[in-house]
């Protein structure tokens, strides 16, 4: 199988690079890769490269995640995450290949507290969460694809909300974390294996195509997974000012931002483990991996 990763620099495409390999021939591209084109600011760069390769998979995990600072770029955001990935749905179609594409549980509004489903109608809140959908709508339009929807992504390397917690914990002696977002902490590690593993069973049986969540099992809010890190990392010897117990909740209304974030983060994974027959860790177990690779 011949396979064009697309944002192969990135948490979740770091990933993809080792998880895709046993699948076939991979060609990991980013924004600074030097020969074939894989900066999405140039849709159309991206179109030749992709006529020039002309791989069987298509794999896009480049994005514009960068959520506050979409409200003041709109027009990169929506470039980056709905009119690139529309010109890798056409080009997909004309060469018959499959495209796998990631969303995000932002094109939700958050109400509620029922972990969202895949038939559930999306009302984002942000640039951010508006642009991902749409790219979801374009890549939908080709028959051959496979959307994974995920939410709060993470990975040992590259900057995130956990090893921001660490540094911080390091330098202060308490903290104040949002409580009353509600989802699930998902490694890029699992996002990657479990992508292979669909993709595999979609190019055998095309009937499977579609949208699907992907999250591990379990809930918890940003405090909460904030506690989380920090208890694991002083059990594994980090020296830190700030103890689990020093992290004050606080409400989104507390801190703000520029972009509006769901408090509903919950996605509901029952159409991808009977589909794919897959079971889903508890996000503690690839969050304690994290940390132990993180403080050593």
């Amino acid at each position: 199988m011949k396979i064009l990763l697309f944002g192969g620099g990135g948490q979740v495409g770091w990933e993809l690079r080792r998880s895709l390999l046993p699948l076939g021939n991979v060609t990991a591209l980013d924004v600074d890769s030097n020969g074939p084109c894989g900066d999405f600011t140039d849709p159309e760069g991206i179109a030749a490269t992709i006529r020039d390769l002309a791989p069987e998979v298509i794999v896009n995990a480049a994005a514009h995640t960068a959520v506050d600072r979409a409200e003041s770029e709109p027009d990169l955001a929506h470039t980056l995450n709905a009119v690139t990935p529309a010109v890798l749905a056409r080009e997909a179609a004309t060469l018959g290949a499959w495209l796998v594409h990631y969303s995000t549980d932002y094109v939700f509004n958050g109400s509620g507290d029922r972990p969202w489903m895949e038939s559930d109608i999306p009302d984002p809140l942000s640039v951010y969460g508006r642009t991902k959908l749409a790219g979801e709508v374009a890549v939908a339009k080709h028959s051959r694809h496979l959307i994974l929807r995920t939410s709060w992504v993470y990975a040992a390397r590259g900057g995130n909300f956990a090893r921001t917690i660490l540094r911080l914990a390091e330098e202060r002696e308490s903290l104040n974390v949002i409580a009353d977002q509600v989802g699930a902490p998902t490694s890029a590690e699992l996002l990657a294996d479990v992508t292979a593993h669909a993709l595999r069973a979609v190019v055998a049986n095309s009937k499977l195509a579609g949208l699907y969540h992907v999250v591990p099992a379990g809930e918890t809010s940003w405090h909460g997974y904030a506690r989380h890190v920090i208890a694991r990392a002083i059990s594994r010897g980090a020296n830190l000012k700030a103890g689990p117990d020093a992290v004050t909740a606080i409400t989104t209304a507390e801190y703000e931002t520029k972009a509006r974030r769901p408090l509903n983060s919950r996605l509901d994974t029952r159409r991808l483990r009977q589909t794919f027959d897959l079971a889903l860790p508890d996000w503690r177990i690839q969050v304690d991996r994290m940390v132990d690779e993180i403080v050593g």
